[in-house]
């Protein structure tokens, strides 16, 4: 792609974004997609080797999914659930190799599991976890352990700016008692606003 195509289509994405942000907040969260160099990091480390099988929730405009892509080996398989329409369309028309489904994240369980899916290797998502119910944040965080394997991983962010703010702690300290163990943390300064990279590992025993 040239550089002044890739450009354009970036500026499309912004549009697009803010639009739907300015829409619906709560479930959009950010007024800008993520960067390059945060869908990078999120997807850095992760063993896409084989027949990988996993999940991105919340894409959006597709920062993270464009890595994905890039990186999705011949015969691994990535669900992308998005409950945006406008986006999920977009998705699908420009990376056809993700399976993307218009829905919501907590249907992943069931979405998974009819794509012949389960267990998972890898899920990773945008969604912003500290703006939306707290009942749809817990069906999600339990979908995600429903789903992922035993050494299985989780990854997703936190903008640095609410990173201790209570709604962010809560979600870091039910995530870590659905997984059994915290997470790692990377911080990642080129995206605006800066972010932490928080991926758990599914512990391989439950904790008594």
């Amino acid at each position: 792609m040239s550089e002044s195509r890739s450009a354009s289509r970036a500026w499309q994405d912004h549009l697009v974004f803010l639009g739907r942000f300015l829409r619906s907040p709560r479930t959009v969260g950010a007024v800008a997609p993520s960067s390059r160099r945060l869908a990078s990091r999120m997807i850095d480390g992760l063993d896409l080797g084989g027949r990988v099988r996993m999940a991105e929730l919340g894409p959006g405009t597709g920062s993270f999914t464009a890595a994905i892509a890039s990186r999705l080996p011949e015969g691994g398989r990535c669900l992308a659930v998005e409950r945006d329409e406008t986006f999920a369309r977009r998705l699908a028309g420009r990376w056809p190799s993700i399976d993307c489904v218009a829905a919501g994240a907590e249907r992943l369980a069931a979405l998974a599991a009819s794509r012949d899916l389960v267990p998972l290797d890898h899920i990773v998502s945008g969604l912003p976890f500290a703006s939306l119910p707290a009942d749809t944040t817990r069906n999600v965080m339990d979908a995600i352990r429903e789903t992922l394997r035993p050494g299985g991983t989780f990854t997703t962010f936190q903008y640095l700016h609410a990173y201790w703010l209570p709604p962010a702690v809560a979600f870091r300290r039910a995530m870590t008692e659905r997984m059994g163990g915290g997470p790692s943390r990377t911080l990642v300064v080129g995206n605006l606003p800066s972010a932490f990279v928080l991926r758990w590992r599914r512990a391989e025993r439950e904790v008594a």
